[in-house]
Order: C-alpha cells, then sequence, then structure tokens
C-alpha cells in the first residue's frame, strides 16, 4: 500500500489500523521543508514500510530532457546548433553546461572555429564554474580549437593551482601541452 498525504509521523498509526499490509513511502521535498515528521529509514521498516522511495523523479526528468535535448542538436541546421549549445553553456544546471560541452567538443572535431566562437565563454567556465566536471569538460573542449596564446596562460594558471582538484589540474596541463605543440608546428 501506498499511503498518499499522510504524514510519516503518522505511519505508525496506520500500521496499528492494517497490520500486515505491505507498505510503501515516498517521500517528498515538501515533507522536508515542512520539517515535521520526518522517520529514519529504520523507524520506517519498524513499522513495517518496506520501501522509501526519494524525491528523485524530478532530477531524473530534467536530466532526461537535457539529454534528449542535446542529441537533437544533431538534426539541427549549424547555426541553430550554435545557439542551443550557447544556451546550454549559459544555464543554471550544471548537467546542462556539461551536456553542451560534450555536444560542442564533438561539432568541434569537425568544425575547430566553434571553439574559437565560445572561447571566452569557455575560459570562463574552465577557470571559475564551481562544478568540478564542467571545468574539466570546458578544458577538453580547447583541444579542438586554435592555439590561442591567452587560452594557454590559462590553462598553466588552472594547473599551476594548488587549490584547484587534481583533476582538473591534470587535465588543464595536457591540454596546454598539445596546444603548445600545435602552436609549434604551425
Amino acid at each position: 500500500m501506498l499511503p498518499v498525504g499522510v504524514p510519516e509521523a503518522d505511519v505508525g498509526k496506520l500500521r496499528a489500523v492494517l497490520p500486515g499490509v505491505p507498505m510503501v513511502v515516498c517521500r517528498s521535498e515538501d515533507q522536508a521543508e515542512a520539517g515535521g515528521g520526518r522517520l529514519t529509514d529504520a523507524e520506517l521498516a519498524g513499522f513495517g514500510v518496506g520501501l522509501v522511495l526519494h524525491p528523485l523523479a524530478a532530477v531524473l526528468a530534467a536530466l532526461r530532457g537535457a539529454s534528449l535535448a542535446y542529441r537533437a542538436i544533431a538534426q539541427f541546421r549549424f547555426r541553430q546548433k550554435l545557439e542551443l549549445l550557447r544556451r546550454g553553456l549559459e544555464d543554471d544546471s550544471p548537467a546542462v553546461r556539461g551536456s553542451a560541452l560534450i555536444a560542442l567538443e564533438g561539432l568541434s572535431r569537425a568544425h575547430p572555429g566553434d571553439v574559437n566562437a565560445y572561447r571566452p565563454m569557455l575560459h570562463e567556465l574552465a577557470a571559475r564554474d564551481p562544478n568540478v566536471a564542467v571545468r574539466r569538460l570546458a578544458i577538453v573542449c580547447f583541444k579542438n580549437g586554435t592555439p590561442a596564446r591567452e587560452t594557454i596562460l590559462i590553462l598553466d594558471g588552472i594547473a599551476d593551482d594548488d587549490e584547484a582538484d587534481a583533476d582538473v589540474r591534470k587535465t588543464a596541463r595536457s591540454v596546454s601541452l598539445l596546444l603548445v605543440k600545435k602552436s609549434n608546428q604551425k
């Protein structure tokens, strides 16, 4: 049984009325914000609750939506793709920014100029984004672009920053070295 609208604090009362009936409890953000009657998983199990559903449905739906949107980019004309990427790179969600960076990295393999079009935004994401994965993805995008001096300097600064994440520093160092090698080949 899934008791809808029953506060967790009242699950024990429900168990007394319906002994032996298996129960599933769905937790919501509303209950957490209300602050009332949040039981531990062990307490719920003591009342016969066999499964506790946590509020991930909205997050998963949003991530699926972002993923589908960026897969659909491949079907648009080139200018539409770039506009959608710009919106994704400016989004508040790290998942959306990450998806946009993955799409940009893929597009820039065939069109290195795409990286150049977003270079200032990529500099900002690589240097200052609060999400480590987004920073690394932004850094990886530079490998497909032209070896711009300011990008190499930014990447070297990130690589030398002892306070930065170790994987971010390592990625910045390797992409910087690749760009230096590209610039020396010209």
